[in-house]
């Protein structure tokens, strides 16, 4: 239930569309302080779940990314190497929109020694009009979590052979298991194989993700076989090293990259971009800085690329042969990030959830 904070009333409506509009009557009586929805994860949770519209969402967004009209600058990216840290900064304006979200997202991977998840953030949603703050989600990476998944399922749904019934992940992590959901929205997964440097943890992935999502779950010891054997392989982890090589590839195969979001890290060699009869990526140029597009140049290789949304927009071709080897590479755009930030606050304000402060 939403709890207030000030004066009850509101400034900030809702039109038939669900977008934000500023009520400036109500606004003038409060003394120009404007409402600001505070929504917990937990209320986040309520709200929000990977589905269909979360994924058509994002997709749309993706089309507008690639008609080259949205404002995304580059991400901010700060390593604290003495606390084992890492917090990058995202933010997206796309034209049309009413509002825009500017994300921190912060990465402190000692923190399970201290109790503590070892990722955090929030989220903060602003007028495109005025620039004054009309929602605040304390989300600790939910939100982000959702909307990478849900990107992976948009790859998927273009990319991907329709058939697609066995899918390999690398990694046991959260998007381990959310890579692994988001497939099932979109392909008819039957099977699934997941290896990670812990078979332990492997083990334990394949018990519980097994149960969830009802289909057979197999840990392995060989990545070499993960993808030999599996119709899309999704790649989740911070590696610093390859994991996948070229003469792994076989007729048919998809690959989603999707843990290479800094420019150490890489998951794929760079011959595996160029075996690829298809290179896709979330954001050309910003692949090209820190992407597995990134680790290609700077050993040379060159090829030509296609962004996910010239795809869902219709300008350019998907998968167009059962035996094509497709490959998408997703650092994760702050388009993203302002798309899911708007869902939430429409989805959560007209559930009455979140509570009220005026400033």
């Amino acid at each position: 239930m939403r709890q207030s904070v000030g004066t009850s009333e509101m400034a900030v409506r809702f039109d038939r569309s669900g977008a934000i509009r500023l009520d400036l009557r109500a606004h003038q009586r409060m003394g120009g302080l404007v409402p600001i929805n505070i929504l917990t994860e937990a209320e986040l949770r309520r709200c929000v779940a990977l589905d269909g519209e979360v994924v058509d969402a994002i997709a749309e967004g993706f089309t507008t990314l690639a008609s080259g009209r949205v404002i995304m600058p580059p991400i901010l990216h700060m390593s604290i190497a003495e606390a084992n840290g890492e917090v990058d900064v995202k933010t997206a304006y796309l034209p049309g929109l009413d509002s825009f979200a500017i994300k921190v997202s912060p990465g402190f991977f000692d923190n399970p020694k201290r109790g503590l998840p070892s990722v955090s953030g929030m989220m903060m949603l602003l007028s495109a009009s005025t620039g004054r703050p009309v929602a605040l989600h304390l989300d600790n990476g939910y939100l982000t979590d959702v909307r990478t998944a849900a990107a992976g399922a948009v790859a998927a749904r273009h990319l991907a052979p329709a058939d697609a019934r066995i899918a390999g992940v690398i990694g046991t992590g959260i998007q381990a298991r959310l890579q692994l959901e988001a497939l099932k929205l979109v392909r008819p997964i039957e099977r699934a194989f997941v290896w990670a440097r812990d078979p332990a943890k492997a083990e334990a992935y394949a018990e519980e993700i097994g149960a969830r999502l009802e289909i057979e779950v197999v840990p392995v010891n060989s990545v070499e076989r993960l993808v030999l054997e599996s119709d899309v392989v999704v790649t989740t982890t911070p590696a610093r090293d390859p994991l996948i090589v070229a003469d792994w590839l076989h007729p048919g195969l998809h690959v989603t990259a999707m843990g290479s979001d800094a420019p150490d890290k890489n998951e794929l060699h760079p011959e595996v971009l160029a075996r690829a009869d298809l290179v896709v990526c979330d954001s050309r140029a910003q692949c090209a800085r820190l992407g597995e597009l990134h680790h290609a140049l700077d050993h040379g290789i060159e090829v030509p690329v296609t962004e996910l949304g010239e795809i869902t927009g219709g300008a350019r071709p998907g998968r167009e042969r059962h035996d094509q080897i497709t490959v998408c590479d997703l650092t994760g755009t702050g388009m993203q990030d302002t798309v899911i930030a708007r869902l939430a606050y429409q989805k959560g304000s007209h559930a009455g959830l979140g509570s009220i402060i005026e400033a």
